[in-house]
């Protein structure tokens, strides 16, 4: 007979390895499932400044990921990598079915997270890793000493793109609106930065080349006016970045009973319990008002102990 765990995590996110923490420590049997790399989106961060009690200088999303992953191993969290193709929640005994195998559990903890919102122009995929990208720690390199835009305004844009002057030649932001939306710490840095330029009120509309990313046309949104962007003769291409928000992997779950907004992302009570009975949901997936690395753990932490709480009084 195949083994029924107390707890499945679905994904290893900072939300998910919290989870596996706590559960783990209540002496569980946990398995956290996980397709792809430990850390979901902060895996890709270069510099964190604003999770509580992380190292003051020099704190990565990859270095404070390991020490979460080694917490939730050490207290004896099994570890599957498979992509589950499907989800039955709805009986005493959840069953998810992947790639390589099948796994049951008592209760489920979702934390499959966001991925990244596509920019919406013309040509994107078909330049997508030829010069368009979403993640500036993982293709920066790429772009040394070449021309990069960035389309976005929020946090995560305006970082980005100053991480990304630390490589390239210069960095121009496109934001349709005339303001940035990002925290004024982060503006202030921003506008300081000699290699941060700015388009306003622009979007990408098209974009061209020759197999790599070579031409750009931009579109004022007030006056309509296009302005059309060439890679020089010298660099041959230049690099184009999306940060304009996350759309939640919820796709797998569309057929199972789960409750979802409008949106895709899954409501929950504040102990994380969604519609289904023994099913929970946590981190970016989840409907809320603050999507960071503190408020994922915590949604960890919260749903591992009402698992415990639902086995206890659902034996």
């Amino acid at each position: 007979m195949s083994k029924i765990y107390d707890v499945i995590i679905l994904g290893a996110g900072p939300g998910g390895l919290a989870a596996g923490l706590y559960s783990g420590r209540a002496r569980l049997s946990t398995c956290i499932i996980e397709k792809g790399q430990d850390g979901g989106q902060i895996a890709i961060t270069d510099s964190i400044e604003n999770y509580p009690g992380q190292i003051v200088e020099g704190e990565s999303g990859p270095s404070l990921i390991k020490r979460m992953t080694e917490q939730a191993e050490k207290f004896g969290c099994e570890r599957v990598r498979d992509t589950i193709k499907s989800v039955e929640l709805g009986g005493k005994i959840k069953k998810l079915v992947g790639t390589n195998g099948s796994y049951e559990g008592k209760t489920v903890i979702l934390v499959t997270g966001a991925y990244p919102r596509p920019i919406g122009c013309k040509g994107e995929q078909e330049f997508l890793g030829k010069g368009v990208s979403y993640c500036a720690t993982c293709d920066a390199n790429f772009f040394e000493e070449l021309p990069v835009y960035v389309v976005g305004g929020g946090d995560a844009a305006v970082e980005e793109a100053m991480y990304l002057t630390k490589f390239a030649s210069s960095v121009t932001l496109i934001h349709r609106r005339n303001e940035l939306r990002a925290a004024k710490s982060i503006q202030e840095r921003a506008f300081k930065n000699e290699k941060l330029h700015f388009m306003w009120d622009s979007v990408v509309e098209e974009l061209g080349g020759d197999d790599i990313l070579q031409e750009m046309k931009v579109k004022n949104v007030k006056t309509g006016e296009i302005t059309e962007i060439r890679a020089s003769e010298e660099d041959g291409m230049f690099g184009l970045f999306g940060f304009i928000g996350r759309i939640p992997n919820t796709d797998l779950l569309k057929d199972c009973g789960l409750t979802m907004d409008d949106r895709g992302y899954i409501p929950t009570d504040d102990d994380m319990k969604t519609n289904i009975p023994g099913v929970f949901a946590a981190g970016d997936v989840r409907v809320k008002s603050l999507r960071q690395v503190v408020t994922a753990a915590a949604d960890g932490a919260i749903a591992a102990t009402q698992a415990e709480k639902y086995i206890n009084e659902n034996p």
